[in-house]
């Protein structure tokens, strides 16, 4: 496996010497930060995880499945909805502005706890990030990251 590493991180110098010209303490250089770049930007979370339950039931620290929150299919009965469509009918082209100025590039995500004693359904905001699983490989200590 040490071997194997050793081979594609050897491979990858030498793509990257004939590609931009330049030296092995910069070229060493570049690739910790490809490597920063991949691992930083990634939120890895357990899929279980022990936090306290604020359930009347429990009120306790019980063992909690973790999934993300996706939001909800819109529905057609809200007053907003309604009125939209009632003034969108007819002729006259788009009646109210459509937003384009997007600012954010990502989003806040938001673990949904669920309880495995009560079943009691908690959400937690964390920060934002582009890339985001649950339960994926973990990094141990002293392994190698390519």
């Amino acid at each position: 496996m040490a071997e194997q590493a050793i081979l594609i991180w050897k491979d990858q110098v030498g793509y990257i010497e004939s590609r931009m010209g330049v030296g092995p303490l910069s070229i060493v250089f570049v690739l910790s930060w490809l490597v920063i770049l991949q691992f930083w930007c990634l939120v890895n979370v357990p899929k279980t995880k022990k936090t306290y339950c604020k359930s009347k039931e429990c009120k306790k620290h019980t063992l909690h499945k973790v999934t993300q929150y996706k939001k909800g299919k819109d529905s057609l009965a809200v007053q907003g909805k309604r009125r939209y469509d009632r003034k969108q009918s007819g002729y006259g082209g788009q009646t109210k502005p459509v937003f384009h100025k997007k600012a954010k590039t990502t989003k806040k995500i938001v673990l949904r706890l669920q309880c495995q004693g009560c079943k009691h359904v908690s959400q937690h905001p964390i920060k934002r990030c582009k890339h985001f699983e649950i339960g994926g490989d973990k990094k141990g200590k002293g392994t190698s990251l390519f």
